[in-house]
């Protein structure tokens, strides 16, 4: 039964008061009541991309993060509550007029690491995770008054702005000496996005993207002189793409430019078409809380083209204003979409002789599969017209489109080591308590904005930086980092996005360390030398490692190496430790003296005591050998 850690959301919900309610019932009377209770519970789980992992009688616990991990598995557990909640209102209400009964449910939720192990057969697998995450999850849903939603604050942390809470003070939990503060989610909030979020707690100062700025502005004068571009923005998760488009974008605004935004989201690739409506409401005008009426939509859309005059039933039903009495029939899916593309064709071309104007889709490695297929034709329609099509994405996103000519990618890196410091000195401050601080935040982050940012506010949230930020004391006794909850969920989700050869390559490459020999990860991986090669050039691509020399290898991001490691279980983390050791004396057998430390070291992981020792003593001989010797004293 194999098994990894995991940083997840527990989700437990139950019927308040079934046994009340289904008394003196008829078995099948009962059943009848309580199944659709159920049936809308895992619907609202599943459409999040949980997994329900328990179903028991009147209720379910639900896994977000596990068996995938999901960087934004709280914000998709918070966003399953509530569509649980609206769901069970509105079936409650109906069983209210039927039978004069309440149905209400209370929703439990805590963040955490948990152990997740499959259990199952050929047939059937099924997920548990222990730990004490998930009791007090369970704990929390007990405390929960019926129609409510309670959160602890190690969920709170990892969904600030994406939804409103209203704070219930200290709960006293059962098995538990303090109590934890509660919180009761009332709604969602305004923020959809990561970067959304974070610009809510305030903007960082924007330093070291000068150069990319001016491409993109060299691009963007391009497009107005008729030579319609589309640009990639592309580097790793945190590195900064979201916030050079904002700042891009906000340029546009300040000279008049018309902007359509529309934002990819994780959780959002199971809603068909879902960004492309986005851009077609955003090149109409209207806004995001805005409501698309008939009305609304049919006046901007024979303003910007009267000829579109027969193209309004396909926009009122894409866009979510249908007629009620007389919708525009689906049909073929295929022909839905050659009709789409159609529409997108011609208002974009509308739009765009009315004058220059950006399209920007933020976070495109996202975007749902039937929005994908029609980006060519958006790419193909702004190329003709003055148009900027400006995309950020993570190195895994490809597309056929992107070899064309009016396409250019601007890669982003990370920040250097002056912008860093700028960065971080930004953050903390110039007390003489950070200093220490500020020097390993800039080793451990390697100028990755998001990261940067994170450990920052984790810290400040622990307490162990007091005051505000650009004026913060460091208050703990030691300057050690861990990985905040959040970078923790982004590189974990990362990982488990790999094919599952990849992943162990991987996972194995984080035990060797940081730094790691080919020979040596060959030696023990245990797959054949070509599925090797493939999966390097893979971690390659994706920017998880990058080639040193020849034979050797360093991960592109510590945090990456870290969180790999412990994601396994300590007994296989033990066993690899001792592999490697073994793989280090046998691959270097003629260098022995050299590797003595480290071979040392991966013996003392593996629990072997009495080996590391016998590897230490070689060690220190090395050391005595090599040293020059101090001149006598006179």
């Amino acid at each position: 039964m194999e098994g990894e850690r995991k940083h997840v959301t527990v989700l437990f919900a139950d019927l308040k008061g079934s046994m009340e309610l289904l008394a003196d019932r008829d078995p099948e009377e009962a059943r009848r009541i309580l199944d659709p209770v159920l049936e809308r519970m895992m619907e609202a789980v599943h459409r999040y991309e949980g997994t329900v992992n328990q179903v028991m009688g009147d209720g379910i616990m639900a896994l977000f993060g596990a068996p995938l991990a999901h960087e934004d598995h709280a914000v998709r557990a918070c966003y399953a509550a509530l569509r649980m909640q609206d769901a069970i209102k509105a079936y409650g209400d109906g069983v209210f007029r039927a039978h004069g009964v309440n149905v209400q449910i209370r929703i439990g939720l805590n963040s955490g690491e948990v152990v997740v192990r499959a259990i199952g057969s050929d047939l059937h697998m099924d997920y548990t995770a222990v730990g004490q995450t998930t009791h007090l999850a369970a704990r929390m849903e007990q405390l929960a008054s019926p129609g409510s939603i309670l959160l602890t604050p190690s969920t709170l942390n990892l969904v600030g702005g994406y939804v409103d809470v209203k704070p219930l003070g200290p709960v006293q939990v059962k098995g538990l000496a303090d109590a934890v503060e509660g919180f009761e989610v009332i709604g969602a909030g305004p923020a959809r996005t990561r970067f959304q979020a974070t610009a809510r707690r305030g903007l960082t100062r924007f330093v070291g993207r000068g150069d990319e700025m001016a491409t993109l502005d060299a691009g963007l004068r391009r497009a107005l002189e008729g030579r319609g571009l589309a640009m990639g923005v592309v580097g790793a998760a945190g590195v900064g793409k979201s916030r050079l488009c904002h700042e891009f974008v906000e340029l546009c605004r300040s000279r008049s430019l018309p902007v359509v935004e529309a934002h990819c989201l994780s959780h959002a690739r199971t809603a068909p078409l879902g960004v492309l409506r986005e851009v077609l409401l955003g090149a109409l005008g209207v806004d995001q809380d805005e409501e698309p009426t008939r009305e609304k939509i049919s006046e901007r859309l024979v303003a910007l083209d009267p000829a579109l005059v027969d193209a309004l039933p396909l926009a009122h039903d894409l866009l979510a204003a249908s007629d009620p009495p007389s919708p525009e029939p689906v049909g073929d899916p295929v022909e839905q979409e050659r009709r789409v593309a159609g529409l997108l064709r011609r208002l974009l071309r509308a739009r765009g002789a009315a004058g220059p104007f950006v399209v920007h889709l933020d976070d495109a490695h996202w975007i749902d599969p039937q929005s994908e297929r029609l980006l060519a034709e958006l790419a193909d329609v702004a190329s003709t017209t003055r148009a900027f099509l400006l995309l950020n994405f993570r190195p895994e996103f490809q597309a056929a489109w992107m070899g064309r000519s009016y396409y250019q990618q601007l890669s982003v890196a990370p920040l250097g080591r002056e912008a860093t410091c700028e960065m971080i000195s930004g953050l903390l401050g110039h007390d003489p308590s950070v200093v220490e601080l500020g020097e390993l935040i800039r080793e451990r982050t390697q100028g990755n904005p998001f990261f940067i940012e994170e450990v920052v506010q984790a810290h400040a949230a622990s307490g162990a930086l007091a005051g505000e930020r650009g004026a913060y004391r460091w208050t703990s006794s030691s300057a050690e980092l861990e990985v905040p909850a959040t970078v923790q969920s982004l590189l974990a989700a990362r990982v488990d996005g790999l094919a599952e050869k990849d992943k162990l390559v991987l996972q194995t490459a984080a035990v060797i360390g940081k730094r790691f020999s080919e020979r040596v990860l060959r030696h023990i991986v245990g797959l054949p030398a070509g599925d090797v090669d493939a999966s390097l050039a893979t971690l390659e691509h994706g920017e998880f490692i990058h080639g040193e020399s020849e034979a050797e290898y360093v991960f592109r991001h510590p945090l990456t190496q870290e969180v790999a490691y412990g994601s396994q279980l300590l007994e296989q983390r033990i066993a690899l430790h001792a592999a490697v050791a073994r793989a280090l004396e046998e691959v270097f057998a003629e260098r022995l003296g050299e590797c003595a430390a480290l071979i040392a070291h991966h013996w003392e992981q593996a629990r072997r005591p009495g080996q590391a020792a016998r590897w230490r003593r070689l060690a220190a001989l090395r050391v005595a050998r090599i040293q020059p010797r101090r001149p006598p004293r006179r």
